[in-house]
């Protein structure tokens, strides 16, 4: 791969005392990661002003003095991933809900208890009817409101199972559901939208639109990774697999974002073998088919676990954390390709403004043209004959 292609540098790593693992990773506010180790400490990153400069903090966060407002809830089960969401009050609005799957084949489904003011865990088929009845442990989930009242929500298993679901949120009911079978665990399942130029006819003749559809991809610990498009149209009936991505090991971790500000998400896949790949859409014609093609790769000194887009330093550009076996990574974007991003699109706008403008006075040029016939002759009509 050139390396001109890879858009970071980077600007600090944090050694922790023990490995992590793919859920030690999370964001904490806005501009904060917490990151947990096997042997029971959790980080603290940020970026903190220290001598008039902007530098990395990782400090252990201690729980020898734990407010009595804090909540414990004793689990019967070994955890795995921890996901919250959104979901529709029967008296309207929304509240957040928290999902945690576990070694029991089941998912936990904990919901404010508003007049105790304490979470408390619930029936998950309530509000979550896909979420029951699993094949196997779930491995990571991920649910993406698409409007209309419905969800998607997806689950990846130990055994190979991936389940999606169309679910109406009022009800709530399972609309439509779909499942498909790999041949080894599933590591990462995320939903996200792509956008796709499309022709549509109009008494007018063939018109161009942009279009956007729900993609899922799903990384599993041998096989290649794959992208199921338009699942809300077309199920789990087509896919396209990311070649290459089975090289580096298993696909441990997922990202799917912006890379390069072209307003087109890039996927970005961390392995065992220690690997970060970079894929990018490529349509064909002016239609939602396509391929993904590797961009770029980029190599660590240790296995990948996970990975998390934020703007850590404040300054409105994010960083890219990549949690490994042996620390914490953190990438910033290159300056100089950021700025050429910058004075182009500052170009562009400047080009528009000042073709606008020009419209303007030439509209207004013409207006006056042809009012002043109009004058001339009205002053004629209006002057008196000898």
């Amino acid at each position: 791969m050139l390396r001109e292609s890879y858009p970071f540098v980077e600007d600090s790593f944090s050694r922790f005392p023990s490995q992590s693992n793919i859920y030690g990773l999370c964001q904490a506010g806005e501009q904060e990661l917490l990151a947990a180790t096997l042997k029971g400490k959790v980080v603290c990153f940020r970026y903190q002003e220290l001598q008039q400069k902007i530098r990395p903090v990782a400090k252990e966060v201690q729980f020898t003095y734990i407010p009595e407002s804090c909540l414990n809830l004793e689990l019967q089960f070994t955890p795995f991933q921890l996901y919250h969401t959104e979901v529709q009050c029967a008296e309207g609005g929304s509240e957040t809900v928290f999902l945690l799957s576990g070694h029991d084949q089941r998912i936990h489904l904990y919901k404010e208890n508003a007049s105790l003011h304490q979470f408390e865990e619930q029936p998950v088929e309530r509000l979550f009817p896909e979420l029951q009845q699993l094949p196997s442990n779930v491995l990571w989930l991920d649910i993406l409101s698409v409007g209309g009242g419905r969800r998607l929500s997806v689950f990846g298993c130990q055994n190979g199972c991936v389940g999606l679901a169309l679910v109406s949120q009022a009800e709530p009911e399972v609309l439509q559901s779909w499942r498909v079978q790999f041949d080894s665990p599933i590591s990462t399942v995320l939903l996200f939208p792509l956008s796709f130029q499309t022709e549509l006819r109009q008494p007018g003749g063939e018109t161009s639109v942009e279009m956007e559809s729900y993609n899922l991809l799903v990384t599993s610990t041998i096989e290649m990774a794959v992208v199921y498009r338009d699942v809300q149209e077309h199920g789990l009936s087509q896919s396209t697999c990311l070649l290459e991505s089975d090289q580096w090991d298993a696909v441990v971790c997922a990202l799917v974002i912006d890379l390069d500000f072209d307003g087109q998400k890039e996927v970005l896949l961390g392995t065992y073998g220690q690997e970060l790949l970079c894929y990018k859409f490529q349509p064909v014609g002016r239609e939602q088919d396509g391929q993904f093609h590797l961009q770029w790769r980029r190599s660590f000194k240790s296995p990948l676990l996970s990975l998390i887009y934020l703007d850590l330093t404040a300054d409105g550009l994010r960083e890219l954390a990549v949690l490994t076996l042996k620390g914490l990574h953190i990438l910033q974007h290159s300056l100089t390709r950021t700025a050429d991003v910058v004075l182009e699109r500052l170009t562009q706008r400047a080009s528009a403004l000042t073709a606008s403008s020009e419209l303007e006075s030439a509209k207004a040029r013409n207006t006056e043209e042809n009012e002043a016939p109009a004058q001339k002759q009205e002053c004629t009509l209006q002057t008196p004959s000898n």
